[in-house]
């Protein structure tokens, strides 16, 4: 009976939160779009500030939008007018987050707002206070139940929302996609997974290209010299016109051909598979996966015809890209 009530309360708590979140959604009005439009252009810094529970939610509205092409960072109030608001310029735009909108810490704030004329954009839930009045952009929050009744629940999570919709509005406004994501997270499992084939392809001397007349004598040593089990046939024009793969070679030799005394391009497929360097590399294998495949041809979208390099199967695993 015990565990049921615990659920009951979450079930009611979740209640309480999806209800504040719907009310929050229907009151979205013009000033929205403002705060978007405003973010948007700022040619400096966005800095996100509040009190308490308000404080933690502008730490993670201020790092979703550093994280999508927007400069930003949080200060906390209590700081603010101990010298942290010299990290503000004129040029910045300040958003300040208050349930109730009178929380001291916030007024000296505020005041350095309209000393300076920083756009000030206020994220309250009562318009009579003090902060919703001398905001510039009023994003107002709705009046909530907090569950439990002396925490704040239902107003911190309407707050967060109001921050997520802001920085996936302006990132869309921006036109911020996933290639410019990938320059702001190089590192971990988002990070491999928006990899390029040219950040990881096999490039210069370490590509096994042979001329399409070269005997295929000469030809197996560049293949055990290179070690990726493929080699690049070229006209002299170095144009791609074909590849040889070890499986090929070992097809042959099954067969007791001598063809060691053959030109490459007797022995080649040609048509080669390849991708373009500015695709991802999970889509280099997918290909290979589909195709079943070790290896591909890369080339320049530009000249699709000429190989620039090679990227290959055991590269994509090992930069833990799936």
């Amino acid at each position: 009976m015990i565990k049921k009530k615990f659920i009951s309360i979450a079930k009611e708590v979740i209640s309480l939160e999806v209800k504040a979140l719907q009310n929050l959604k229907k009151n979205l009005n013009n000033s929205f779009n403002n705060a978007v439009i405003e973010i948007s252009k700022c040619q400096s810094k966005v800095i996100l500030c509040g009190v308490g529970k308000s404080g933690l939610i502008a730490s993670k509205i201020a790092a979703t939008l550093a994280s999508v092409g927007t400069p930003s960072f949080s200060i906390s109030a209590s700081e603010a007018s101990h010298g942290d608001l010299g990290m503000v310029s004129k040029k910045d735009i300040l958003i300040l987050i208050s349930n109730s909108g009178e929380t001291s810490e916030l007024k000296n704030v505020i005041q350095f707002a309209k000393r300076n004329k920083i756009l000030l954009i206020g994220i309250v839930s009562k318009k009579d206070s003090i902060l919703y009045k001398a905001s510039d952009i009023k994003l107002l929050t709705p009046k909530v139940i907090e569950a439990g009744g002396i925490v704040p629940t239902s107003s911190t999570t309407t707050q967060l929302a109001l921050g997520d919709a802001l920085a996936i509005a302006t990132m869309k406004k921006k036109k911020f996609d996933k290639m410019d994501f990938k320059k702001l997270h190089p590192a971990g499992s988002l990070g491999a997974q928006l990899k390029t084939v040219e950040d990881i392809m096999i490039t210069g001397n370490k590509v096994p290209f042979v001329n399409e007349n070269v005997l295929m004598g000469k030809a197996l040593k560049i293949l055990s010299d290179k070690k990726l089990g493929i080699l690049i046939i070229t006209n002299k024009k170095k144009k791609t016109c074909g590849i040889i793969t070890d499986g090929q070679i070992r097809r042959f030799a099954q067969k007791k051909i001598n063809f060691k005394s053959l030109p490459a391009k007797k022995i080649m497929t040609k048509k080669p598979v390849s991708i373009d360097k500015n695709e991802l590399a999970a889509k280099a294998l997918s290909i290979m996966n589909n195709k079943k495949i070790t290896s591909l041809i890369v080339h320049n979208k530009k000249k699709p015809s000429v190989a620039i390099g090679v990227v290959h199967v055991h590269t994509i695993l090992q930069s833990n890209i799936s």
